[in-house]
């Protein structure tokens, strides 16, 4: 019954952009969580006023393998995810 925002997000285009902002998130004080959605690494986050948003990082859809059918939410091992999916980790591979 009151005018709100009810979930608002944005896409990065690679892993060490949702890792940067991590820290921004984390720097200011306003990182309220983090997910694996198995499809998607996912921050949380809250503005001065409140508004809670998300800050999304979109796994390539060839390595969604059972979670492309069923919903998941896992803690998020951003380090871990670094090296699988980052710009130093593929320059391992």
């Amino acid at each position: 019954g009151a005018v709100g925002l009810y979930h608002l997000a944005w896409e990065v285009p690679t892993i060490d952009d949702l890792a940067a902002a991590a820290q921004t998130l984390s720097d200011e004080r306003a990182l309220s969580g983090a997910s694996d959605h198995g499809v998607s690494k996912s921050l949380y986050g809250a503005d001065p006023d409140g508004n809670e948003f998300e800050i999304m990082w979109r796994v390539p859809r060839e390595a969604w393998g059972e979670f492309e059918s069923k919903g998941a939410v896992m803690p998020l091992d951003l380090e871990a995810e670094l090296k699988r999916w980052g710009a130093a980790g593929a320059a391992r591979a």
